[in-house]
């Protein structure tokens, strides 16, 4: 269950980027209250999944998630620029996920 408390968490951390990203474009203040929102249930489930999995370990995974989810979401829906380093380091990113994954807690 830890994992998935920290794949959600990773998810909300994306989520609260994005309703940033609306706010820096729109200057809506819902944007603000859907950040604070985020970002707290982010943090909730980080610390659900800290009960079992080691905080180096989540941290790392959830920062991940965070970023690559980030730079997929910039490139499709915010027509940020993409290329071939953008994807190679994506790539490093997801490998060293699984890396930590692998050696356990």
């Amino acid at each position: 269950m830890s994992w998935f408390f920290l794949f959600l968490a990773g998810c909300m951390e994306i989520i609260g980027v994005i309703a940033m990203k609306k706010l820096i474009n729109t200057g809506k203040k819902i944007f603000l209250f859907i950040i604070l929102i985020q970002f707290s249930l982010s943090f909730s489930f980080l610390s659900l999944a800290m009960r079992e999995i080691s905080m180096g370990v989540a941290y790392a995974i959830w920062t991940g998630i965070g970023a690559g989810g980030g730079v997929i979401v910039g490139i499709i829906f915010f027509k940020e620029s993409k290329n071939m380093l953008k994807f190679f380091f994506l790539g490093l990113i997801l490998a060293s996920s699984i890396g930590l994954k692998l050696l356990g807690n």
